[in-house]
């Protein structure tokens, strides 16, 4: 498997079968349209995986892990440590996430794709390290070019492999302590906006922490000059090997035809380097929830997203995508459950 074969692949969605679902939506038994999003998403699950008649689906949120070297530049909270110790504590079923799946009835997959630790043989685990974290951003590129795309096609098969399961909703989720750096790297390149703009507080950090990691930001974009026409260029310059997992993870599930729920601006930055390489995959793109971090309302903006949430969220690992992916089986229950005026009987509107 080639990325160019999964980028051709990738086809737009037929809205002639949005149509047919939002007729079957306007003949259930309730004022038509008057379950908003709901109803939106029920219609865009049956265009992105073309069945009309669907159940609901198994659900997976993929938690993609790894260590960033521009932690070293003081842009986070928290030590490096904590990337290790909560892969753990994912792995212990003790997290943010780990509760909300289980809430939602939605599966966790851990994957070590670049954290500076060795976990050894840790059941649950899924070992797919590319590097022990990326360079330090500030100084050097991140990554090279292939480790770049190795780490993309990481998430390209393990989307692949997810669906041919039997799954059909595939949420994102991340761990790495100072990875709002490259998110916030990322969103700046590809949107246009200045670092400033794009870069919020992260773990907790105060204004000057942030104006401080602004400038580390801006600092490896002039060093480096990315180029906003190739993704590939901007993800090995200045982004994160989780965020390329997570890039590919979109790229494959969107090929396969299935929804991607996106949680918040990890995978928003990851959203718009999936888009990059391959503009078709925004309509297969669920957000699950807009963040408190000032770049991800960028980001929502910049792909035409709107979030079904709005909780003041700002925690990652996959909890807004779990909520969202809940909301999106809920949708398709009352597509397929609800009975039309017909099947119940009951007078329609007067005409």
């Amino acid at each position: 498997m080639r990325l160019q074969d999964v980028l051709q692949k990738i086809e737009t969605p037929d809205r002639q079968l949005r149509a047919k679902a939002q007729a079957r939506l306007d003949r259930l038994t309730k004022p038509v349209g008057s379950l908003g999003r709901l109803e939106e998403l029920a219609a865009q699950y049956v265009m992105i995986t073309g069945n009309l008649a669907p159940t609901v689906p198994r659900a997976v949120v993929f938690t993609f892990a790894a260590d960033h070297g521009v932690a070293l530049e003081g842009v986070s909270a928290y030590p490096r440590e904590v990337t290790p110790q909560m892969v753990l504590n994912f792995l212990r079923g003790g997290a943010g996430v780990n509760v909300l799946a289980r809430h939602a009835g939605v599966d966790v997959r851990v994957v070590d794709i670049g954290v500076d630790y060795e976990f050894g043989d840790r059941p649950g685990l899924l070992d797919r390290k590319v590097m022990k974290g990326t360079r330090n951003l500030a100084i050097e590129p991140a990554m090279t070019r292939d480790q770049t795309e190795q780490a993309v096609m990481v998430g390209i098969k393990l989307a692949t492999e997810a669906v041919r399961e039997g799954f059909g909703l595939i949420g994102t989720g991340e761990m790495g302590i100072g990875n709002t750096t490259p998110s916030s790297a990322i969103t700046a390149v590809m949107t246009g906006r200045p670092a400033t703009e794009t870069t919020g507080r992260g773990t907790g950090i105060d204004e000057s922490g942030r104006l401080h990691k602004a400038a580390v930001i801006q600092q490896a974009m002039d060093l480096h000059r990315p180029n906003q026409s190739d993704a590939l260029d901007v993800l090995m310059k200045v982004g994160g090997l989780e965020i390329a997992g997570l890039a590919g993870l979109v790229l494959g599930t969107a090929a396969a035809r299935a929804p991607v729920v996106l949680d918040g601006f990890i995978a928003g930055a990851a959203a718009l380097i999936a888009v990059g390489l391959q503009p078709l995959c925004r309509e297969y793109l669920i957000a699950s929830h807009c963040s408190v971090e000032r770049g991800h309302r960028i980001v929502l903006d910049h792909l035409r997203l709107k979030p079904l949430l709005d909780l003041d969220l700002r925690l990652g690992e996959g909890t807004g995508a779990c909520l969202g992916m809940d909301l999106v089986c809920s949708a398709i229950k009352i597509y397929t459950e609800m009975a039309t005026f017909d099947e119940a009987g009951v007078s329609e509107r007067n005409t």
